[in-house]
């Protein structure tokens, strides 16, 4: 399943980028047209945009001296191409293909979006790490060169993700912790379509639609609204492990059409005033319905509160360009920084306000509430750092007693949430029944994202490598001695 849908994607990757090839072609067999060589060298010419030897011809030997021209290029870059040799390639084994294409994808596609973002993000730059790189004593060291580009491809994926991140927190409790089984619900499709293209989707009924309905759409309005090439199926997306590498492909298409996105500075600094006026009335407003339902019921206060947000849902619409621009703080003018911390401070004020409601709850819904908040908490939190498999091990084993106690409480919560009587003594309604779907919908959302699995797949994971580890450790033990030179060997390894 994996092997297929990567081949759909890279295919539709490839001819998107051949598209822009004098003449264009589309390729229909992957594995078929890249045994020819010419399909590599055109690839690499419109994304690097030189010009690189070729034979003219596809007998065998014409066919094997391109694909070795392509692979000298890639390597001129520093690329890694870990057991890709030329004989693979021309007998289209599919593993090879595949780790060929996504090398250069991650490089030419990610890694340059990436950068980009890397002073946002506080990510190394490639470019300061290979100035740092030229003097002569680092050129004696191809290994160092090889490491930095390793931890920069580390930092392109957290970019990448980072910019994800910031792109769905304008729209409320859409959580993206990777490219996997976040992407299923279609969700975070939605909501980067929403901050680029204010208008075009309508989240509030995404969250009541299914996940191929919402998926559907979002790859509809990309190709038709943004022009970017469906690279995906909702199939590929709505299942229980998607494939990282064709998400990633696809999502650093929306990175490519926000960057392309530009306007005069004229028009820029005019809607800095407007949002900054806007921002200044809603946080007015917001302080002014707090006073006014400081002794009203908690039905009351969360209906007042839904008002409010409807409305400033519907008014950042327009600002929502302007207050997502990704530069770094140093290229910001004064008045956009204002914006900037006026904006973060106004949405922290909305949360605080949607915690205490969430405080105020009726027993035993609000009890509810806090087991849901911390379930979906350690759902998004950053996996440990697995350079260190004894230690993500610990941490790991933790997670997985803390969530498995959690869980042993969800049948009994959603058997509650279910049973509760939603009327006072004068058979008024006690919660908005928005509020208690809502909650009915956090409850699905956790079942279906099998978290405890995917934990303790991780903990598998660490595990071998420790036992790997020690492995190691005992034999350089036994045949180098002191254990004082055997951890500098293992560290070294």
């Amino acid at each position: 399943q994996r092997e297929s849908t990567q081949k759909k994607t890279f295919t539709s990757w490839i001819n998107s980028i051949l598209a822009k090839h004098t003449p264009p072609y589309v390729i229909l067999d992957l594995y078929t047209d890249i045994q020819k060589g010419n399909l590599l060298l055109d690839l690499l010419e419109v994304l690097s945009g030189q010009h690189l030897p070729r034979e003219k011809g596809f007998n065998t030997f014409q066919c094997r001296s391109n694909i070795e021209n392509a692979l000298t290029f890639l390597k001129s870059r520093s690329l890694k191409l870990i057991n890709i040799h030329v004989t693979d390639i021309i007998e289209g084994k599919p593993s090879i293909v595949l780790g060929l294409i996504w090398t250069i994808i991650f490089h030419f596609h990610i890694e340059e979006l990436a950068r980009t973002l890397a002073c946002t993000y506080n990510q190394p730059s490639l470019d300061c790490l290979s100035a740092a790189d030229s003097s002569p004593k680092a050129s004696r060291s191809a290994n160092k060169s090889a490491k930095i580009k390793e931890r920069w491809k580390v930092s392109a994926t957290k970019a990448l993700l980072l910019w994800v991140k910031e792109q769905c927190s304008l729209h409320g409790s859409i959580n993206v912790t990777d490219f996997k089984s976040s992407w299923r619900s279609g969700l975070p499709f939605l909501a980067i379509i929403q901050t680029l293209r204010p208008g075009l989707v309508d989240l509030e009924k995404a969250k009541a639609r299914s996940n191929k309905e919402n998926l559907k759409e979002a790859f509809r309005i990309a190709e038709v609204e943004l022009n970017i090439p469906r690279l995906l199926e909702p199939e590929d997306v709505d299942v229980t492990n998607p494939d990282e590498k064709s998400i990633m492909t696809y999502v650093a298409q929306f990175l490519q059409y926000s960057r392309n996105l530009h306007e005069p500075e004229e028009d820029t600094q005019e809607k800095v005033r407007e949002a900054m006026s806007w921002l200044a009335a809603q946080e007015k407003k917001l302080a002014r319905l707090l006073i006014d339902t400081e002794n009203e019921t908690y039905y009351q206060k969360y209906k007042e509160m839904m008002s409010f947000m409807e409305e400033f849902n519907q008014g950042k619409k327009s600002f929502l360009p302007i207050l997502s621009s990704k530069r770094s703080d140093a290229e910001l003018s004064e008045g956009q920084q204002q914006m900037r911390e006026e904006w973060d401070k106004l949405i922290s004020q909305i949360n605080e306000c949607k915690a205490n409601l969430d405080q105020m709850l009726p027993s035993p819904l609000d009890r509810i509430e806090a087991w849901l908040q911390e379930v979906e908490h350690l759902q998004a939190e950053d996996l440990p750092d697995l350079q260190d498999p004894f230690k993500a091990m610990f941490v790991f084993s933790e997670i997985i007693i803390i969530f498995k106690g959690l869980m042993d409480s969800f049948d009994s919560h959603l058997v509650t949430l279910q049973s509760f009587k939603n009327a006072d003594d004068k058979n008024m309604p006690l919660v908005f029944p928005e509020k208690l779907e809502e909650m009915k919908r956090r409850f699905s959302n956790i079942r279906c994202t099998n978290i405890n699995t995917f934990l303790e797949y991780h903990y598998g994971l660490c595990s071998a490598l420790a036992n790997e580890v020690l492995l190691k450790l005992n034999i350089w033990n036994m045949k180098y001695g002191t254990k004082e030179s055997v951890e500098s060997l293992l560290e070294n390894w």
